[in-house]
């Protein structure tokens, strides 16, 4: 930030907020010791990404021990920091963590932050990070401070530059805030790192408001805690509004592409009257028409109870769950890349529907036609750089807003529903990208930079900075690293077999899922509404450090 840059109240109280450390970091790296665990294998395709990974896979889990540590404050390093991928609530307290770390074990410690994402490191665009130039973006949301970006190193080319830059800067280590794809990065260029003999640590530091990036190390990623809060608080003024006018039935997408993890914490907080579930629709086969109905008859039962309102949830990525889009998605992608060229030439839209329809299955290019045009051509954009469809602009809640809305003009004509339909869509998704983290999510970040720091300062590489029993006071957390293969397995990205992390999906088993089939239906039929408000800041800490329901569920009996 400038000297011109003006202050809101709560942001000047903001810097003022100490995070408070975990017990084991407190002394700084040189007060700590690194116990290596058994050797690691990757959750599934073990063959086919050791292949990928043969110098860096099969690494030892490592936890952190109290105990003199003389090797991490000797020598002076200097760290490469990166944003990579979309933006979440307490970026800017890992590189302020990270910053701290490195300076407490040694003054002479370096930290340079490439600008714009991995770009940055292409480029060889970056800042040096000074005391000067963090100190007014601790605590604070966005990571405007060095900026992110999407673009993935993965060709020679790309390795090369990296290697050379790298070389250059004389980076001892690079540290890479991101979610699955962009750790999947990370692990890639440690591994490149080693067989080049380049003597660079890679750490990864686990980010993704998503909720997706997530194992028994790793028990949430960063920016979820509060995204789900600000989601919350929107989601819960719409409940109080719809109580109060008792008129509309609000459709409420909610970001969350692979996974539904936001949605089904925001229905905790807010105890919505409808929440659909990706992952329940993927294992029961649900189809289009079965949710359809399934939100319809929610309606009509509160309609004859006198009730033509409510509030539904939809995850971002519920389209994807559904099997026959999946397949149809699933399709897509490969049509769109093998004739991407002849695709390009054409004119309009609908030409292009057209042609790619006449490339499809029968049973797809039926379903295709059979969409509105608009989701039709909204299921046609160019993919994300990593391949994925772009499913925050597809206008699910719209869908079903326009399929309900057929289904309930047919039973007003059968006479089955004498009710008023009034749907009025949202979708909440940079709303909650770049909010101020909550005190949970700013201790959380700084500690996982800080954690980070210690990884990189005893020279360890292809991990992810991991901070563990998370329901606890932050002084008894548990801190230490995972190797990041041991999160892979193969997908199929642009029509190859790629090494991925694997996205943590809800888990249909867990105690939060049960709990919610529990209070599905009563929050259907009542008016349970819960209105959660802002994020606190200051106040008791039953209010101002309470986690969120998904943590407290997962985490209960660890």
């Amino acid at each position: 930030m400038n000297k011109a840059t003006k202050f809101s109240e709560l942001q000047a109280e903001r810097l003022k907020f100490k995070p408070e450390l975990p017990e084991i970091l407190k002394k700084g790296a040189g007060f700590i010791q690194a116990i290596k665990g058994k050797a690691t294998s990757s959750i599934a395709d073990q063959e086919k990404v050791k292949d990928i990974f043969p110098n860096t896979y099969g690494l030892p889990s490592i936890t952190f021990k109290k105990g003199k540590n003389a090797l991490t404050t000797k020598k002076a390093i200097k760290v490469g920091v990166v944003l990579s991928g979309g933006q979440a609530p307490g970026g800017h307290n890992v590189i302020a963590g990270l910053f701290d770390g490195l300076k407490k074990a040694n003054k002479k410690n370096a930290l340079i932050g490439f600008l714009g994402g991995p770009l940055g490191i292409l480029e060889n665009k970056f800042k040096v990070i000074t005391e000067e130039n963090l100190k007014s973006y601790r605590n604070t949301g966005g990571f405007d401070f060095i900026q992110s970006g999407r673009t993935k190193i993965e060709t020679p080319e790309q390795f090369l530059a990296t290697k050379n830059n790298c070389e250059k800067n004389k980076i001892d280590a690079l540290v890479v805030i991101g979610g699955d794809d962009s750790n999947t990065n990370a692990a890639l260029i440690a591994e490149y790192a080693k067989k080049e003999n380049l003597p660079m640590s890679v750490i990864g530091v686990p980010k993704t408001i998503d909720g997706d990036l997530k194992n028994k190390f790793i028990e949430t990623s960063f920016g979820f805690d509060t995204a789900t809060k600000i989601y919350s608080e929107l989601v819960g003024n719409i409940c109080r509004d719809v109580n109060s006018a008792q008129k509309y039935w609000h459709f409420v997408r909610l970001m969350g592409r692979s996974a539904s993890h936001i949605t089904l914490e925001v229905a905790f907080k807010t105890q919505s009257n409808i929440t659909l579930i990706g992952e329940e629709v993927l294992e029961t086969k649900m189809t289009l028409a079965k949710i359809v109905k399934n939100i319809t008859d929610i309606i009509i039962s509160r309609s004859k109870a006198g009730k033509n309102f409510g509030v539904a949830l939809i995850p971002e990525g519920l389209i994807e769950f559904i099997p026959e889009m999946k397949e149809l998605i699933s399709a897509l992608n490969d049509t769109l890349v093998q004739n991407a060229e002849t695709i390009e030439k054409l004119n309009s839209p609908q030409e292009k529907k057209d042609f790619v329809c006449s490339k499809l299955p029968s049973n797809l290019a039926e379903l295709m036609k059979s969409l509105p045009d608009v989701i039709a051509f909204q299921l046609m954009l160019d993919r994300d750089p990593h391949g994925n469809v772009q499913v925050s602009l597809i206008e699910t809640e719209k869908l079903l807003v326009e399929m309900v809305r057929k289904k309930l003009t047919e039973f007003q004509k059968e006479n089955k529903f004498d009710g008023k339909f009034l749907p009025i869509t949202h979708f909440f998704g940079y709303e909650g990208r770049c909010g101020i983290p909550s005190n949970f999510d700013a201790v959380y970040t700084y500690s996982l930079g800080y954690n980070a720091a210690v990884l990189a300062l005893n020279g360890f590489t292809g991990y992810l900075s991991s901070v563990r029993k998370l329901t606890k006071p932050s002084k008894q957390w548990e801190c230490g690293g995972v190797p990041l293969t041991m999160m892979m397995n193969i997908e199929k990205r642009h029509g190859k077999e790629k090494p991925v992390i694997q996205k943590a999906l809800v888990d249909l088993k867990g105690k939060l899922f049960k709990e919610f089939v529990k209070k599905r239906d009563i929050w259907a039929k009542s008016e349970s509404y819960v209105f959660p408000g802002p994020i606190q800041f200051f106040g008791p800490a039953e209010v101002t450090n309470i986690t969120t329901k998904t943590l407290c569920y997962e985490s209960s009996g660890k």
